[in-house]
Parts: C-alpha cells; structure tokens; sequence
C-alpha cells in the first residue's frame, strides 16, 4: 500500500507539472486539459470537438511534448489511404540477388498519434485505426505488429462543414474513452490569448513524463478501489440512457434510438479511478463518475429523428439520465 500511496502523489505531482507545461502555450481550457489527463492515465484515447481556432490541436500537440513518448500525426484527408497510415510491404533485392518484402512503418506506429480532423477521410482509412486502438496492433499483409505502450490516439474533429466530411461510425466511436467538447475561451481568456503575440515562436516545453512513468500510473489506476455503491450508481446511470429499460426517463425513450453499452459502464468506472488518481484521492466516487458522465456518453447515444428536428443535444439527455439516478439514489 505505501507503494501505491507514493504513486497517488507521484501521479498528483505529474498532473501538475504537465498543466504548468501545457499553462506556457496554452490559455484556459482546464477542464479539457483534465479530460485529456483523465484518457492518458486511464488508457484510453479521446476526440476533441470544436470549431476551428481552439487550439485542439497545439493542445494535443503540446500534451505529446510534455512527455517523453514518441509522437505522430496524421492530417485525415478524403484521399487518405489505409496503407498510409498503417504502412505497407515493399519489394526490395537482397544482397543475393533475390527479392524480398520488408514492411515499412507507418506513422501509426508512436506511442501518442494526433489524429487530425479524422471525419474528413472515408470510412476505410477510418477503420484502419480501429484495430490499433482497441488491440495495440496492426495487421498488414496477414502479419501482425504491435505497437509499443503506451499508445494513445487523440483525434479532433470540426462539428461544423459538415459537407465532404464522414461521420465516424458508432462502433469507432465507442472506441474513444472520452468525447471532449471544446468550447469557445471567455473574454479575458480571449483578451490573453490576443495578448500573446501572434506568430511568435511557441516556448519550448519540457519532457517531464516518462513511458515507464506513465505505465506505472496507468497500473495504478488498475488497482484503484470502486465501492460497490459507485459501480451501482454507474451501471444505474449508463442502463438508464438505454430506450428499452423500463428505469429509462421519458426523454430517453422519446429522444435516444440506442443508449449507451456495456463498454460505457466500464470505460465510465475507469475514467472515474483515473480522476481519482489525478486529484490525488486513491478511491472513485460517484462525484467522479457525475464529473465524467458527459464525456463518456455523449458520444454513445444514437439519436432519434425527433431529437434532431426539436434540437435536443446529446448532453441534454445525458443530464437526464443522471438526474433520474441521483433521485434514485436518494431514496
């Protein structure tokens, strides 16, 4: 235990220290920054969704220097191939005068990948990722190559010009631990960020995190403690977002086609131990998990077509879900 105890702070401390890096280019954006944390020490990826101008990208970028990992990106674009991101097998002579296939790498193969406005390439080159970030392998050629830990995919998206773009399907989206909204600065952090001189160079930043770090904490995260109650409370929450369960509130039932699956529950438990860690708590708690709930299952819900003629959004209904469990949760 005092092992682990020494790792809370140790993941406190790194927390911390990653934010002031990010602090040197970045303005705002804290509760973000904690998602993107949350994803990394919970090993899981994560889309940011914003319009463009928010720097979803320097962000990521910037998270990817702070640590001592190596980095990939990758600009989706509608001509994108699979064997572009993936690599591929080329024909090359031996010394002996034969011919042989080697694979060369492509730049999946990192350990943290910026997957940059990834609903502007078709759904093939979608699915390539798909193995990558549920397995930490690729497939080429009938051979198959692992990726080395940790690995993270960290992919933006533009919600708006929606024309020539490809809607990730659902079962990629189920991939991604969190879906990060990125909303507009507040006018002093706006007033900042003009402030700062454009087109200057950016300040550096240090590397303060290391693979055998990170893993260390994502271990840790493993061993974090659930209290029976706060698995409840989530199982309750995410079972509530489903249309066909008779606990589902009536704008569930009304506005949501499929709620969220099983994947949700476990991915919202462990988000909750990573945040836990963060904050420098080695327990979850139902604070955790309302924290989290709209990241996790934002992106889980399908929608109805009522839903989207009245404009009711995604974390509407996801505030309903919970308000309906912490009722039943108090009687």
């Amino acid at each position: 235990m005092a092992n682990d105890v020494d790792l809370v702070e140790k993941a406190l401390k790194a927390r911390q220290i990653l934010e002031a890096e990010i602090r040197k280019r970045i303005v705002g954006h804290e509760a973000v920054v904690e998602q993107l944390l949350v994803a990394l020490f919970g090993r899981g990826h994560a889309i940011l969704v914003g319009v463009p101008g928010l720097a979803k990208t320097l962000l990521v970028r910037t998270l990817a220097e702070a640590l001592d990992l190596s980095f990939g990106r990758i600009q989706f674009t509608p001509d994108l191939m699979p064997s572009d991101i993936t690599g591929t097998d080329i024909l090359e002579e031996s010394g002996s005068g034969g011919r042989t296939f080697r694979f060369v790498k492509g730049p999946l193969f990192c350990q943290i990948l910026l997957a940059d406005e990834v609903n502007r390439t078709p759904p093939k080159t979608q699915a390539a990722l798909l193995q990558a970030m549920q397995e930490g392998t690729v497939t080429v050629g009938g051979r198959t190559y692992p990726l080395a830990p940790p690995f993270h995919v960290f992919a933006t998206q533009n919600p708006i010009e929606q024309e020539g773009t490809y809607p990730l399907p659902e079962a990629q989206l189920d991939r991604f631990m969190l879906e990060v909204i990125v909303e507009y600065p507040s006018q002093s952090e706006e007033a900042e960020i003009v402030n700062r001189t454009p087109g200057a160079v950016l300040p550096p930043v240090e590397r303060v995190l290391r693979a055998s770090d990170l893993l260390d904490i994502q271990e840790l995260v493993d061993r974090v403690p659930v209290a029976s109650h706060v698995v409840d409370f989530a199982v309750d929450l995410v079972r509530r977002t489903r249309p066909s369960s008779d606990d589902a509130p009536a704008q569930i039932k009304k506005f949501v086609t499929w709620g969220a699956g099983p994947r949700a529950t476990q991915m919202l438990v462990t988000a909750a131990k990573a945040r836990s860690v963060l904050n420098g708590r080695y327990a979850a708690s139902v604070q955790d998990i309302e924290a989290l709930a709209p990241p996790v299952l934002r992106h889980r819900l399908v929608t109805s077509f009522q839903a989207e003629a009245e404009g009711v959004k995604r974390d509407a209904l996801v505030a309903f879900a919970l308000e309906q469990t912490k009722k039943h949760l108090d009687r």
